[in-house]
Formats: C-alpha cells, sequence, structure tokens
C-alpha cells in the first residue's frame, strides 16, 4: 500500500463518524501515548524490564502501525500529502547526511 492509499484509507474511515479528525493537540497526545505503548513493548523484549507473567504479549508490528495510523490523521487533518512530505525529508537526508556514516563495501 503507497502513503496516499494510506492517506485514502484512514480518511474514508475517519470520515465515517461526526467527530471527524481530533484537533492537533489532542493528536499530539494521542501520537505520544502510542509512543510510550511502543517503548513498554521494546523495554519488555530487548530492556532490562520483563513483563510479569500476567501480562499479555504485546505485539511491536501493531504499535508501530497504530503510531503510523495517528501520523496519517495528523497529516489528513492539517492537509499533508505525507508522500510528498517523505520525499523531501528523503532529499534532505540525502543531502545533509550522505558523508556521516561509514558506507558498506560489498
Amino acid at each position: 500500500m503507497e502513503i496516499k492509499d494510506m492517506q485514502k484509507a484512514v480518511d474514508d474511515w475517519i470520515s465515517q463518524f461526526e467527530e471527524g479528525y481530533w484537533n492537533p493537540q489532542s493528536m499530539t497526545l494521542r501520537l505520544t501515548e502510542e509512543i510510550g505503548e511502543l517503548a513498554r513493548e521494546v523495554n519488555h523484549l530487548y530492556g532490562q524490564k520483563p513483563k510479569k507473567p500476567e501480562e499479555p504479549e504485546g505485539d511491536l508490528a501493531m504499535e508501530m502501525a497504530d503510531i503510523l495510523f495517528i501520523i496519517v490523521c495528523f497529516a489528513n487533518s492539517l492537509n499533508i500529502d505525507l508522500e510528498e512530505a517523505f520525499k523531501a525529508m528523503m532529499e534532505k537526508y540525502r543531502l545533509r547526511d550522505s558523508n556521516r556514516w561509514t558506507r558498506k563495501t560489498e
């Protein structure tokens, strides 16, 4: 699925509700909440805080997808084309960071 398809799928889903998109402050807080959930799962899997035996198994992919959903909602609400924004961001990294790290030699 391309980014524009994600943005359309999210918009189609959100558009069926009277409430529509949340305001930017609420989405920022929701994004922070979801990042916290991802951090908790990473800490359980790779950090020094194991899960309690009664805690359910987490899913890193779903936590990342939750973050992606909120990012898409946020972009849609502000009429941001994430595909164009992503292309511009990659160009910024290509120009700024092309010599920052050691390239692999094959």
